[in-house]
C-alpha cells in the first residue's frame, strides 16, 4: 500500500496570463487545499506557471496576494494536518539557462520548480530559435533531432547552475533532453525530477535509463482542477513498472 504525502505541483485560477481567470486552471488556493485535506495529504504546493508565460503565467502583482492568502489559509489548515507552500513553475526562457524569475521574485517562494512550456516569452531571437523553433522543426524532420536535444539539454544544465531549483517538472515531455545528463546533474545538486501523472515524461522507458542514477523524484498531479489534486496513481504506476526504489520518491510512503 502506498500513502500519498503531498502534491508538489498544482495550479489555480492564478495561472491566467492575460486571459480571464479560470480559463486555463480552475479553482482557488483554498479549493485545492480542501481537496488535499480530503485526500489525506500533509503538503500542498501551489505552483502557478511563471510570469513569462503570456498565456497562462501568474501576474507578478498577484504573487504577494498569494503569499498573504497562503499565510492566512495555513492558520486554518495546518492545525488540521495540511501545510500549504507557495511555489512556482518557472519557465525556461533562454538557451543559457535563464528562467522568467529573478532573485527578488524567488525570495517570496517556498519552493522553485522549473519546466519547459510553449508560450513562454524567450529573451531574444536566438533563444526563440534555440528553444521554440528548433524543437518543432526537429519533430517534422526538417532539422536533426540530435541538435535540438543538445540545445535543450545544455539549457537545462545551465539552469541548474544558475538557480537553486527544487524540482524539474515533466523533463523531456515537451522538448526532448538527454535525461541521463540531466539526472546526473540534478542529483549532484539535490534537485529532484518529476514523474508526472499528466504528461508523457518521465515515462517508464525513460525511468529505466536513470533508475540507477543517484537522483530523487516527486510524483505529482499537475492538477489544473481542484478535483485532480492528489491524483498521482498514473505516476506511481510508472515508477513501479520501471522498478524505481520508492524510497527515492519524496512525497509518497510505501506502507508494509
Amino acid at each position: 500500500m502506498i500513502k500519498v504525502l503531498g502534491d508538489y505541483h498544482t495550479h489555480t485560477r492564478y495561472s491566467s496570463g492575460y486571459k480571464k481567470k479560470g480559463t486555463h486552471a480552475t479553482g482557488s488556493i483554498e479549493d485545492n487545499a480542501k481537496e488535499a485535506l480530503k485526500k489525506g495529504l500533509s503538503t500542498l504546493v501551489i505552483s502557478e506557471h511563471g510570469p513569462g508565460h503570456y498565456l497562462y503565467g501568474v501576474r507578478r502583482s498577484n504573487l504577494s496576494i498569494m503569499r498573504e492568502e497562503i499565510y492566512r489559509l495555513n492558520e486554518v489548515y495546518m492545525p488540521k494536518g495540511l501545510k500549504i507552500l507557495l511555489g512556482l513553475e518557472a519557465n525556461l526562457v533562454g538557451i543559457d539557462g535563464q528562467l522568467d524569475v529573478d532573485e527578488k521574485f524567488i525570495k517570496k517562494l517556498d519552493i522553485l520548480l522549473m519546466g519547459y512550456h510553449y508560450g513562454a516569452t524567450p529573451l531574444s531571437f536566438k533563444d526563440l530559435y534555440g528553444l521554440y523553433i528548433q524543437n518543432p522543426l526537429s519533430k517534422t524532420g526538417l532539422m536533426k533531432e540530435e541538435k535540438a536535444i543538445e540545445v535543450n539539454t545544455n539549457a537545462y544544465l545551465k539552469a541548474l547552475d544558475n538557480y537553486k531549483i527544487d524540482i524539474i517538472t515533466h523533463p523531456g515531455s515537451k522538448a526532448k533532453v538527454d535525461i541521463v545528463q540531466v539526472a546526473k546533474k540534478a542529483g549532484s545538486l539535490g534537485t529532484a525530477l518529476e514523474i508526472s501523472s499528466k504528461h508523457s515524461e518521465l515515462s517508464t522507458k525513460t525511468l529505466h535509463l536513470i533508475k540507477d542514477i543517484d537522483v530523487n523524484f516527486y510524483i505529482n498531479s499537475d492538477a489544473h482542477r481542484p478535483e485532480d489534486v492528489g491524483n498521482i496513481q498514473p505516476g506511481i504506476d510508472k515508477a513501479i513498472n520501471a522498478k524505481i526504489d520508492l524510497k527515492r520518491v519524496k512525497n509518497i510512503l510505501e506502507m508494509r
